[in-house]
Formats: C-alpha cells, structure tokens, sequence
C-alpha cells in the first residue's frame, strides 16, 4: 500500500507544497512549484543545515564534573560489604579501582576537576553537537495531513522545540570515551599496567580500548556472548585498538564456567561478564578493572554531557520541557539529566525527566528497590538499586548495552525521590523510530538510543492530542554504524519483540540478598 505524506512547509522558503510517495524502498518528492529553493529572510540553505545542527561556536568544553550527591538532601544508601554488610570502605576497593577513582566514588564535593591530560583528548570530540532537528515533521502524518486546513507556524510551534544532544562523534562512536579516558588516565598515573572490563554492545568495551591505547594500557575484555556474535565489527574495533575480547561466559574464569556447566549455550548478560571481569582483576595485582556504567565516577564523568548541553540550549534561548533518555546501567541517562536536576532543585527550571528502558528489561518499572550483588556471581559490593535480581539474564534484544539486570544506585535513588519518571517500550516500537530518525536526519542511531527515539515520538504524539507546545531534549547517546545487522533484520521483517516473563522476575527477584 502506497502511503502519503504531506511535508510541512519550510520555514526558511516561499510556502510550496510538497509530497512525499512511499512504494516499497521507493522515495519520491514531487516538488509542485520550481521555486522550492528560493530562500526569504535572507537565509540560504546552507545556513539553514548550520542553524539545524552546528553546536554553538561560543560553547567550551566543561572544566569540571559535577557530583548531584552534593546538592540532594538526602543522600543515597552506601554500598554494602558483602560479608559482613557494613559500608564499603576505600580500602575494599583497592584491589579493584585506583584511589582516585575510589575517592570520587565517595565525594561529596560539588565539582571535581578534569586533569588537563583527559581535557586535551577531550578536544578530539567535544564540544559534541546539539542538533536542533526536523524529525519530528516527518514522523507523525496525522499532523502534517492537517497542515493544508491550518496555519504552519501553529504547527512549527509545537515541534520546532526538538533538540537532540549527539554523543556519536566521539572516536568509539558513542558517549563511553567521556569516562574511558578519565579511567585509564588514573589508572596509568598509578602505574596500572593492566585493566579488564565487560562490555555489551560493545561501546564500551572499544571506547576503552581506545583510551588505553593513548595511555600505554592493555587492555581485556569480556563481551557478552549474544552480543559477540551479533556484532563483531565492535570485536574489531576493540582489537583493533589493541585489546583481548573473549565472548562471556568463557572457560578462562571460575564464574564463566559455571553459567557454561548449567547453561552451555547462555546467550549471557551483562551481569556475567562483570563477573569474569572482577575475578581476573581480583587475583592478579597488577591488574585494575574498569566499569562502564552504573558506578558514581562513572556517572560524575558522563555530566560533561550535560554541562555543555545547558550552555548550548541557553544559546538557543531555549529549555526543555521534556528530557528523554534510554536507561540500561544509566551513565548515558545521567551524564545529560544530571546537571538539569541541579538547576531544577534551585528552581531554574522545571522538566519532565524521562528515562527509557526495555520492555525485557525493565529494572526501574518492574524491578524492586534493595540492595543487590552489581554482577551475576556474587564477587562485588551490595547496592541499593532497582534491580531485576542479579542472577536474571534478559532476553537477546538487540540494544545490547541496555541488558543489565540492575540500574546505577545513583539514578535509582533519584527515582525513588521523585525527581524523574521511567516507562518502557519494546524493541519493534524503536526500530520504527529509528528508520524515521535515519531518514529525516541522516544519523543512524545505535539500537540504545532508539528507546528515547520511540520516546520521543509519544511524547509529540502527546502533544498534538493536548495542543501543547513544547521543548523537548533527547539523548543520542551514539550511531549504530556496527548494529547494522539489527537493522538488516528489522527491514527483513525478522525482528520480533521478545517475550516478558513475569514468573523469570519472580525467581530472579527471590534470590536477592534479604538485607535489613
């Protein structure tokens, strides 16, 4: 069936009227006047990408992290040692992570400046783009059918508002190297010779490698299996880099062989791979391990995100009503909502803050609030946080990096104080998104950032039911470059959207360490 779609006028041209055909693959416009191009307002079309996409030139890179603790009135439960459950103290995470590293994860300082070394590399990506797309035109036909029976600039009202921050620049492709860097640069300050992490998707995994190519590491990594398989131009780049990436569970650890005996074909999770991870670290001293996500400096060196992007929203005399985000382990999600959750306990703003999940795993709609293991096996320190239960592997979706049974006690935390909201949505719903977001802004989006794309486009949906206008904010934590067999399979029609087992939480959930 050949569908129709009425292109809202241009902004910057003479009003034309135009339509687009849908056949197939085929995409036909069909421009009915051959003064399309004539610019008014003294734009060119040049200009008129520039003000879409370009950040703005007045825009520096942050010079500091910032730390949210500082500003919450109530602080977040302190992570759990888990034998004899009192709170962790520094020197039980020496065997694991730097001391730098290890004071940022408990201070209570506002900011926290970035080392001059980890601000030079910062150049290479940053400041990254916020782009002021036109998205939301294409997507919704019920809305721009209507244009022809009412005034444009009504509609370009309720929409113009949409601003996408783009991590994708970045040399690994995603938001990952904002922290990566910081972490190995601590790390070889101390002398580290060696760090092992796990990675999903891979993002992180590579953006790591990455980073300790620069600073003279080497560098392991344990992927989980599913993803290994699916992706393996993100294996490549990793080795490329430099690094070991075994599929988890592997034989090469006491954790991996365990999951292998019960289940020899586990799809694993990330959840395992923390697991193989930390115990390689643990027995070997000249070794450190690295985390990706969910960890508080992890999350403290995400908000350069943020930071930037407030500076840049403020350049377009602009602020969001709505901030979207997909939620896995929550880096991505904090780094950019974090600084807008400052200003919104001063009273400078007041958003909506809406983080996206999977609908196969759902930590923050159907998970509980409590203190749970960060890895499968049981080798890491208790923390409170909404969590599926740590031995519950997800379902294979495609969005790899969000396959994680738990979410940063950090973001967890705020949740419960009611300073943001969660919903999620099945992978079917987001791939939809993520063709329209490849064909309207050129950028294809890593399976992730899909979820706050989907997002997204129920909350304009939304808008036009209610006739509000709004800004809203999305996080496009990273490209999808490597994901191109999840979209392969989309287009095919082979995508499915897995199923959700109430029963698998239920006797995950119940093996959740009891801890008064």
């Amino acid at each position: 069936m050949t569908s129709q779609l009425l292109l809202p006028p241009n902004p910057f041209t003479r009003p034309v009227s135009a339509k687009v055909f849908l056949t197939g693959d085929d995409l036909t416009l069909i421009r009915k006047s051959n003064q399309a191009t004539r610019v008014s307002n003294g734009f060119s079309l040049r200009a008129k990408a520039a003000l879409r996409s370009n950040h703005s030139s007045s825009v520096e890179i942050p010079n500091q992290w910032y730390n949210l603790i500082a500003d919450l009135s109530v602080k977040p439960p302190p992570p759990l040692h888990p034998k004899t459950l009192e709170p962790i103290k520094p020197e039980d995470l020496s065997h694991l992570f730097p001391n730098e590293l290890i004071k940022q994860e408990a201070t209570l300082e506002r900011f926290i400046d970035i080392p001059e070394e980890v601000l030079e590399i910062y150049k290479l990506w940053r400041p990254t783009p916020l782009i002021r797309g036109l998205f939301l035109f294409f997507i919704i036909p019920s809305l721009a059918l209507s244009l022809e029976q009412r005034d444009w600039r009504s509609f370009f009202r309720h929409l113009q508002g949409f601003t996408s921050k783009y991590e994708g620049s970045s040399p690994a492709g995603s938001h990952k190297p904002n922290t990566a860097v910081p972490q190995a640069y601590y790390n070889a300050k101390e002398g580290v010779k060696n760090v092992v992490t796990e990675t999903g998707a891979g993002q992180w995994g590579s953006s790591l490698a990455f980073a300790s190519s620069l600073f003279g590491l080497d560098c392991e990594v344990w992927q989980v299996a599913n993803s290994y398989h699916q992706k393996p131009y993100r294996r490549l780049m990793m080795q490329t880099w430099g690094a070991k990436v075994h599929p988890s569970p592997s034989d090469l650890t006491e954790a991996g062989r365990k999951i292998l005996e019960s289940d020899p074909s586990s799809p694993g999770s990330l959840g395992i791979a923390i697991s193989e991870a930390v115990e390689v670290a643990a027995r070997n001293e000249d070794t450190k391990y690295c985390l990706g996500s969910v960890l508080n400096h992890v999350l403290l060196h995400q908000t350069v995100i943020g930071e930037e992007c407030i500076k840049q929203m403020e350049d377009f005399g602009e602020t969001p009503d709505v901030i979207i985000g997909c939620t896995g382990g929550g880096s991505n999600f904090a780094g950019l909502s974090f600084p807008f959750i400052r200003e919104k306990l001063k009273g400078n703003i007041s958003p909506v803050i809406r983080a996206v999940e999977p609908s196969t795993c759902p930590s923050l709609t159907k998970g509980v609030y409590a203190y749970d293991f960060g890895d499968t096996a049981g080798l890491t320190p208790l923390m409170k946080m909404h969590t599926l239960g740590h031995d519950f592997i997800p379902d294979p979706i495609h969005a790899g990096g969000l396959r994680y049974h738990g979410m940063a006690p950090l973001i967890s935390h705020v949740y419960e104080q009611g300073f943001m909201e969660a919903i999620s949505i099945p992978q079917i719903e987001c791939f939809q998104g993520a063709i329209q977001f490849a064909r309207t802004e050129g950028i294809i989006p890593a399976p992730e950032p899909t979820h706050a794309i989907a997002a997204t486009i129920r909350e304009a949906l939304r808008c036009k039911e209610t006739g509000e206008a709004k800004v809203i904010l999305m996080a496009m934590c990273g490209h999808g470059h490597f994901d191109l067999s999840s979209y392969d399979k989309y287009l095919k029609g082979e995508l499915v959207d897995l199923s959700f087992s109430e029963d698998k939480i239920r006797e995950s959930l119940s093996k959740v360490p009891h801890v008064v």
